[in-house]
């Protein structure tokens, strides 16, 4: 039977008000049912508030006996990333829309995933999927529409001519847009770096503040 974590006094101490009264909440649901699928939504707080270990047993313990169970499968993966566990978090992400679950999430989170890694390719048909099953996913839209550019200079570019010659493909190129404020220029230039070299962390680095920063001037002030 799944039973809930036992409370430190320090791990109390470090919540707030609002996550330790939703902790309590489900921890005391959990004791009285021990089988019932309140798990996943203590696991699920016990992330929120930092608890990254207790979440995560809590979930492996629940999956034993509901394998099935997408979102506490779901749950698990966004602790794991908490924790940069990346490779189990995507086995996890994996199995999830391996059985067909049409999770947004899911697929946003394995996009997020390739693309810290360079899988551009990858990184872009899950993030398209997500915008699909969600068309209100702004991030995945967003991101997946910088991918889509492929390192072709942005419409209207006044740098057109200058990203069309290998010779700025660089990442310190990049670099520069982005200090200038070029978002979408740095983020095609940095692109085309990946795709020469896709260990190139620096770059990767680069794409992931490009990306940021397109979405809070898409969110705006």
């Amino acid at each position: 039977m799944i039973q809930p974590v036992p409370r430190a006094g320090s791990g109390v101490a470090a919540e707030d008000a609002a996550h330790a009264a939703v902790i309590r909440r489900y921890e005391e649901r959990l004791a009285k049912d021990p089988s019932s699928l309140a798990f996943a939504p203590l696991a699920d707080a016990y992330r929120k508030a930092g608890r990254t270990q207790d979440a995560v047993r809590l979930c492996e313990e629940g999956l034993t006996r509901f394998p099935h169970y997408a979102t506490a499968r779901l749950i698990l993966a966004k602790t794991l990333l908490d924790e940069g566990r990346l490779d189990r978090a995507q086995g996890e992400l994996e199995t999830i829309v391996a059985a067909g679950a049409r999770d947004a999430e899911a697929h946003r989170l394995l996009g997020e995933i390739h693309r810290k890694a360079g899988r551009l390719d990858a990184a872009l048909e899950q993030l398209e999927q997500a915008a699909r099953l969600d068309p209100s996913d702004r991030e995945s839209r967003l991101a997946a529409e910088m991918l889509r550019g492929r390192g072709r200079a942005p419409e209207g570019s006044p740098l057109a001519a200058l990203l069309g010659d290998d010779t700025f493909a660089t990442e310190s190129f990049g670099a520069l847009c982005l200090e200038q404020g070029l978002v979408d220029e740095a983020a095609q230039v940095l692109l085309r770096v990946l795709r020469k070299e896709p260990g190139a962390s620096g770059a990767r680095e680069r794409l992931e503040q490009a990306i940021r920063l397109k979405m809070q001037r898409r969110k705006g002030p």
